[in-house]
């Protein structure tokens, strides 16, 4: 085997790829990344037998061949190289990359004993690819991190023929985000649970095509699998197992307040304010007209106050937040303004979106957020 290829290209399939490998592999195999040269195009791929990535690039292959090397060492040297082209080839048991004067030896791993993996399902539907990120980073925030709760760790998607919804809770928030799609099929619908690192991952590196395609296995299928694919790319991850719990009765229909506040100077005040405290303090917050007074901190500790101006509609409220929580929902509301509806200082709040802050909320995405108990 031997070719060569750009740098940027073998450094954009490698990067894709290497997200799929397993830092504690249950063989060793499965720290090596495939490179594929029989076909027309050099094919990447990896994997840690739950996510399994792909990617192919145009190169001048001189001979054909595939080889299996460690994954993480091809990204950093890939990564290192300079601007130029990039040969590699297999010479006996070594696969030798060369770039200008730069030249490394790499050792192979056993092509024999690397698994199968599973082909992409078939094309479900398409989303643009600027939607799909946007929508999964403001959900992924709102999933849990314990890994013993396996369910909370996933993003749930729910397909209505042209409607995607995702959602994603810790129990302590929950995120919901609808946007649309361009299904296959007429009338598809479908669920999916799906991790919530590997899907904001797959989003996130697809930016660059200019749609995502979404393939989701039928709920025959043993596998259970779903894909992502984009430009060259692909990835197939298996669903996760369990059922996500209801949400949609936890989002309020009546609201009795609403704040409307401008994001920019929120968020540097809650960020402020909870430099005396830590996330698992509450930041105290008072609505009232004309104004929300922040405060973190009593007693002989550190202590914090501020007040920014609002609009607010209804009666003055009192509340407590986790200030973590708090900020990870004003950064995710993704516009200027953020509307905060209540329904009472003892129950959750939802910040949605405003663009102006007179202007009409947007409810395509809600973030729910949970008040904390604080001594009064």
């Amino acid at each position: 085997m031997k070719f060569t290829v750009d740098q940027q290209a073998l450094t954009d399939g490698v990067n894709w790829v290497s997200r799929s490998l397993s830092t504690r592999p249950i063989k060793t195999e499965l720290l090596g990344i495939k490179i594929d040269a029989t076909g027309n195009d050099v094919l990447l791929s990896g994997s840690d037998l739950e996510t399994s990535s792909k990617s192919s690039f145009k190169a001048d292959i001189a001979e054909k061949g595939a080889v299996l090397v460690p994954g993480k060492l091809l990204a950093e040297i890939s990564r290192s190289l300079p601007n130029k082209p990039i040969t590699i080839a297999l010479d006996g048991t070594r696969v030798l990359v060369t770039s200008g004067s730069a030249k490394f030896t790499l050792p192979t791993l056993s092509l024999s004993e690397y698994p199968n993996l599973p082909e992409l399902p078939e094309t479900t539907g398409s989303v643009a690819s600027d939607i799909f990120a946007t929508a999964v980073a403001q959900v992924a925030i709102a999933a849990g991190r314990d890994d013993s709760l396996p369910t909370l760790t996933g993003v749930h998607v729910e397909i209505t023929e042209e409607t995607i919804t995702l959602a994603a809770t810790d129990r302590y928030r929950l995120a919901v985000r609808e946007f649309f799609w361009s299904p296959a099929t007429p009338g598809f619908a479908t669920s999916a649970l799906m991790r919530a690192r590997t899907l904001a991952d797959a989003a996130k590196s697809l930016v660059g095509a200019k749609n995502v395609s979404l393939s989701f296995a039928p709920s025959t299928s043993n596998d259970r699998l779903a894909g992502f694919a984009g430009e060259g790319k692909s990835m197939t991850s298996r669903m996760l197992d369990g059922t996500f719990p209801p949400y949609r009765h936890l989002l309020p229909t009546e609201t009795t307040t609403t704040a409307v506040v401008e994001v920019a100077p929120f968020l540097d005040s809650v960020r402020r304010v909870a430099l005396v405290t830590d996330k698992t303090v509450p930041l105290r917050l008072e609505f009232k007209d004309g104004g929300v007074s922040l405060e973190a901190g009593a007693g002989e500790e550190a202590q914090a106050t501020e007040t920014i101006d609002i609009l607010l509609n209804g009666e003055p409220i009192s509340i407590a937040f986790n200030p973590t929580f708090l900020a990870d929902g004003l950064q995710a509301v993704g516009t200027a303004f953020v509307q905060i509806s209540f329904t009472g200082s003892n129950k959750p709040a939802i910040l949605t979106g405003r663009t102006e802050p007179n202007g009409p909320s947007i409810d395509n995405y809600r973030y729910l957020l949970m008040p904390m108990r604080y001594a009064s």
